[in-house]
């Protein structure tokens, strides 16, 4: 392969070990699959990466913060905080979102052999826990919601989404976008006293 940079090396790594993630699941991936994807030796990701538990760690962050930047740009984009929280909820049911739902699974189903991953994976999901309770606590404190305890109501929502939307992952015939979608919105308006249907927002 031509000379690069480390840091060149170490992004086609880790685009070749999300290229490898994406069929075969991070349990499934081994370093002899990341080599065959760039057409190299193991010695060479050996070289290059401390360890295969740091490097799936690393690979799955890069997608969870992608998805993250996503949902707090379109947050950003709206007013009020049940704008904010509308297209929160709105999120889960995106179209393009179910690769990084299947990638959230596999990461919760290593988390509990894997330290590294477990440590990301919980960083993130407080992130979006932490990202839904402050937008709570913005409604709270102008009027518009009513909630006692932002953080506990922020971890109920972000769990049902969740499960749904792994749901959809896992069981696509069964349940779909749209039920994410509505049931999310129901369930937090319910949590919240806003009116029903106040928190559904209509997307391509």
């Amino acid at each position: 392969m031509a000379r690069m940079s480390p840091a060149a090396r170490r992004a086609t790594i880790l685009d070749a070990t999300l290229a490898v993630m994406a069929r075969k699941g991070i349990a499934g991936t081994t370093v002899r699959d990341i080599a065959a994807e760039m057409g190299t030796s193991s010695g060479l990701i050996h070289h290059y990466v401390a360890s295969m538990d740091e490097l799936l760690a690393e690979a799955f962050e890069q997608v969870a913060d992608a998805d993250l930047a996503v949902t707090v740009g379109e947050m950003a984009a709206a007013g009020s905080p049940a704008e904010r929280l509308a297209m929160f909820l709105a999120s889960y049911s995106r179209a393009d979102n179910d690769a990084a739902f299947q990638m959230w699974l596999d990461a919760w189903a290593e988390a509990s052999r894997r330290p590294v991953l477990r440590e990301v994976s919980m960083r993130l999901n407080i992130a979006w826990q932490q990202l839904l309770a402050s937008t709570i606590r913005d409604g709270v404190d102008v009027g518009s919601m009513v909630c006692a305890d932002p953080d506990a109501t922020a971890w109920r929502i972000v769990s049902l989404l969740d499960g749904l939307s792994l749901q959809v992952v896992a069981h696509g015939d069964s349940i779909d976008r749209r039920v994410v979608h509505e049931w999310g919105a129901a369930y937090a308006e319910t949590e919240l006293s806003l009116a029903p249907g106040s928190l559904l927002v209509r997307r391509a």
